[in-house]
């Protein structure tokens, strides 16, 4: 398995496709990484070389992925949380964020049905 950004990406799969498994990374910056590394998408990553991944990490370096990303995430939520924002609330209080009714629907979120008591 080939290592990048902490993340052990699977060996089978196309270049492509493995690098999504790294967290901030989707297909279209995979994409835009490959184009700048030279490498052909529909590559193994078994068949990549030594020289073609360290290329990816380099390129990968640039970009906040990971601990970093996941870092940054957080700590915008508190932001919200701590100025007690509309969206700060509806974080703290584990309720739908973006708008979505949650008078009937939020199931997910809002766990099982509680009885009404009288």
């Amino acid at each position: 398995m080939a290592r990048i950004a902490g993340v052990d990406i699977p060996r089978n799969k196309r270049v492509e496709i493995a690098l999504t498994y790294i967290y901030g990374i989707g297909k279209p910056t995979s994409q835009k990484i490959l184009k700048e590394a030279g490498i052909n998408f529909d590559t193994r990553v078994k068949d990549l070389t030594e020289e073609e991944i360290n290329k990816i990490r380099e390129i990968i370096k640039d970009i906040k992925v990971e601990g970093d990303l996941r870092k940054e995430v957080r700590l915008s939520v508190k932001r919200l949380m701590d100025i007690k924002c509309y969206r700060g609330l509806r974080h703290k209080m584990n309720l739908p964020v973006r708008g979505q009714s949650s008078k009937t629907n939020a199931r997910t979120v809002k766990g099982p049905k509680k009885p009404i008591r009288k």
